[in-house]
């Protein structure tokens, strides 16, 4: 913990929010749901990252047990105007990224892949086995009409709750039986469309993994970033953004997860994180680099290609 008190004013980085609203012709529409939940559809298939809408409070957290809040999840559904999903893929499976995927699979439809652990997750949730899908790193899945890849990543650190998970998750259960298990970098390419873009949820990376991989967009998670540091910070930025070569970089994983979704968005606190560090940094390298640097806009369906 930090001694600092409060936490950043969102309203600095206000006009940062300048992704292009998505036109009624737009191939592809992406919309951020919190944290590292990202919504990307082209009108007839659709994934979801995460999935994460019941955002328990800080007290239940620390108090023992929680569990998804089918209330909370189905308004974040109507509200994101998603009925139907081809897959939920969790970045990695600590609570505030896998707690609700597999009811929000199990209310679209959708498959929910992963490594080991977001199985033993799906499992527990009450997802029957035909409905879950084992990712192999780096190899090429077809779910309707994108490409996806998961390429092996790593947490950002402190990981507090480090380790694969190896049995079935209840799904009441405590923040220690969630812990992290495979980090996936998440890229996505459109078939239609040939449009790329990289999701990377958590702020930890492999050196060299991206190798390779190309995406013009990347939806990069900050969570944590602001207390590494600078070799930490540029090494993370190279890896991701620079590896894939993305033009316009959207800043996730930003937001305060305690609060409910219809609660005014705030920063997380300076107890955990520092976004005022992280915004001077990646706002060097983004200049250094002829990269457009974004904040996204909750519920706001999205043409980063634009």
């Amino acid at each position: 913990m930090r001694a600092r008190l409060g936490r950043p004013d969102l309203a600095r980085w206000a006009h940062l929010a300048d992704v292009p609203v998505a036109e009624s012709d737009s191939p592809l529409r992406v919309a951020w749901l919190g944290v590292s939940t990202i919504h990307v559809a082209d009108g007839r298939s659709a994934l979801l990252t995460d999935g994460f809408f019941t955002r328990p409070s800080l007290l239940k957290v620390g108090l023992g047990s929680f569990a998804p809040d089918p209330a909370r999840i189905d308004e974040a559904l109507l509200l994101a105007d998603i009925d139907r999903l081809d897959a939920v893929l969790p970045v990695h499976t600590h609570y505030d990224h896998v707690m609700d995927s597999a009811t929000v699979a199990m209310r679209t439809g959708a498959v929910v892949v992963g490594g080991s652990s977001a199985a033993q997750v799906a499992r527990g949730h009450g997802v029957p086995e035909s409905r879950i899908v084992a990712a192999t790193p780096g190899e090429p899945l077809r779910l309707g009409a994108f490409e996806v890849t998961l390429v092996e990543g790593s947490h950002c650190p402190p990981d507090r709750y480090p380790g694969r998970i190896e049995a079935p998750v209840p799904r009441r259960a405590g923040v220690r039986a969630y812990r992290c298990g495979e980090a996936w970098s998440t890229l996505v390419r459109h078939l239609p469309s040939g449009r790329r873009m990289l999701i990377q949820g958590s702020a930890g990376c492999v050196p060299g993994a991206l190798e390779g991989h190309r995406a013009e967009v990347a939806y990069l998670g900050v969570g944590q970033l602001g207390i590494q540091d600078e070799a930490y910070t540029q090494t993370y930025w190279d890896e991701t953004v620079g590896r894939v070569g993305a033009k316009r970089v959207v800043v996730v994983h930003h937001d305060d997860f305690f609060s409910p979704l219809t609660a005014p968005m705030r920063a997380l606190p300076y107890a955990g994180d520092d976004l005022g560090v992280t915004m001077e940094r990646l706002g060097r390298y983004a200049e250094r680099d002829g990269v457009r640097l974004s904040f996204p806009t909750l519920w706001q369906r999205s043409d980063p290609w634009a």
